[in-house]
C-alpha cells in the first residue's frame, strides 16, 4: 500500500468524524465525547504526515506507532459515543454515519498495525 493512500485514509476519517461531531449537541454532557474523538482522529493523520519528516528510521516507526495508538483512542471513543444516549438520535439522524466512520477507521488502524491491508 501507498503512503499517500495511507494519508488518504487518515483525512477520509478526520473529515468523517468532525462532520458526524459537528452535528451533536454537545449541550448534553456529549463535549468531552466530542473533543476527545476530534482529537485522536485528527492526530492519526498528523503523525503520518510527521513521519514523513523524520530525523531517524527509529523516528519514523515512532511517528507510526503513535498513529496507531490514535487509531485505538478513537475506535474507543467511537464505542463510547455510540454507547451514549446520542445512538438513538445517530440512528433516526445519521443513517449509518458511525458504520461508514468506523470502516475508514478500521482500515487505517489495520494499515498502521501491519503495513498492509
Amino acid at each position: 500500500m501507498k503512503d499517500s493512500e495511507l494519508r488518504t485514509r487518515a483525512k477520509t476519517l478526520a473529515l468523517r468524524v468532525i462532520s458526524v461531531c459537528d452535528e451533536i449537541d454537545t449541550r448534553k454532557g456529549r463535549g468531552i465525547l466530542v473533543n476527545q474523538i476530534t482529537r485522536s482522529a485528527t492526530s492519526i493523520g498528523a503523525n503520518i504526515n510527521e513521519a514523513n519528516y523524520a530525523s531517524s528510521k527509529a523516528d519514523f516507526i515512532n511517528k507510526f506507532h503513535i498513529a496507531l495508538k490514535e487509531c485505538a483512542e478513537t475506535e474507543y471513543w467511537i464505542d463510547m459515543l455510540e454507547g451514549s444516549r446520542f445512538k438513538m438520535y445517530y440512528r433516526r439522524n445519521f443513517k449509518g454515519t458511525f458504520a461508514g466512520m468506523w470502516h475508514h477507521k478500521k482500515n487505517a488502524c489495520e494499515v498502521n498495525k501491519y503495513g498492509k491491508r
